[in-house]
């Protein structure tokens, strides 16, 4: 049923793009032969908005990995600078869950780690729907914020840095055997909001993987079992992604060549004050509007990162 339902995903794309270039070719037919400026202008507009769609199937044709289309499990962590990295945190957690929404994504918040005094510390996140994997990979990294703080009396600038991390979701036969006795669970009072029940009762839980040292919490359910359960899920797609990047990179090794981009490496500035600018350094793009893309406008990046993975642009 899931395969039956991608394909058609796929024959829907397919049928409303040509029937939207089928308007268009009618539209200037009829715009020609009556020399109507209205309807020329109406062929225009439809044109557009063709040429928009056929860019983001292009993109999806880029997504071709084994698990490009799969949900995505998202993980925040604010960097050193206290509150105003946590802020930072909290500032690219909206972001992201506004991109979703603009997508039509459903997302769950799973769990989070207030700050001290602002913003999160820590935040997990899933993202269900086609191809939230493949377009938020591109994501993974270092995102660098440069401002004037609101927390700081002289205001002074400042600089932050705040971590992503993304693992695909995956189906429970592709799930690695986990042994029991590898695990430390523990129990706690959930810190965030989520009713009465939540909030008096341990329901939040723990695990920490003992051998690699992967720790996952999740405190949005409402009764322990459901919150072990889904934390075992996440552990589960957090060692097969570990198992997979330790393939990649043994093969990376074999050929020479250095590996792409990693969790950790700084990936994209944005830059608040003395000037206005977001910029990739791994694509340079660059958008002048920082409001729109800490709204959740970051399709241009995504698609940039994915083509030059591709090696369909270069940087110089």
């Amino acid at each position: 049923m899931s395969a039956l339902s991608r394909l058609e995903d796929d024959t829907g794309t397919y049928e409303a793009l040509a029937e939207k270039l089928e308007e268009v070719t009618v539209f200037y037919a009829l715009a020609q032969e009556e020399q109507d400026e209205a309807t020329f202008k109406e062929a225009e507009k439809t044109l557009a908005g063709l040429e928009s769609d056929l860019a983001a199937l292009e993109v999806r044709t880029l997504l071709s990995g084994d698990y490009d289309e799969n949900d995505a499990i998202v993980s925040l962590q604010a960097g050193e600078g206290g509150t105003e990295s946590c802020d930072w945190a909290n500032m690219l957690l909206r972001m992201y869950l506004r991109w979703a929404e603009r997508r039509g994504l459903e997302t769950e918040l799973l769990e989070v780690l207030p700050g001290e005094e602002a913003g999160i510390k820590h935040a997990t996140f899933t993202i269900k729907g086609r191809f939230a994997y493949g377009l938020l990979s591109t994501e993974r990294g270092v995102h660098r914020l440069v401002r004037i703080s609101p927390f700081d009396s002289s205001s002074r600038r400042h600089t932050s840095f705040a971590s992503l991390d993304i693992v695909p979701v995956i189906e429970e036969e592709e799930a690695p055997e986990i042994n029991a006795d590898d695990l430390r669970i523990d129990t706690y009072r959930s810190a965030g909001a989520g009713g009465q029940h939540v909030n008096v009762t341990d329901s939040a839980v723990r695990i920490t993987h003992l051998p690699t040292g992967i720790v996952v919490a999740v405190q949005n359910e409402r009764s322990q079992m459901q919150n072990k359960a889904v934390a075992m899920n996440i552990l589960a797609a957090r060692l097969a992604d570990m198992a997979r990047r330790e393939r990649q990179k043994e093969l990376e090794e074999i050929r020479g060549e250095q590996m792409g981009i990693g969790f950790g490496s700084q990936i994209r500035s944005y830059v608040i004050h003395p000037y206005q600018m977001v910029k990739d350094r791994r694509t340079e793009l660059e958008k002048g509007n920082v409001e729109a893309v800490l709204d959740g406008e970051i399709d241009d990046f995504i698609a940039a990162e994915l083509r030059r993975r591709r090696g369909l642009i270069s940087r110089e």
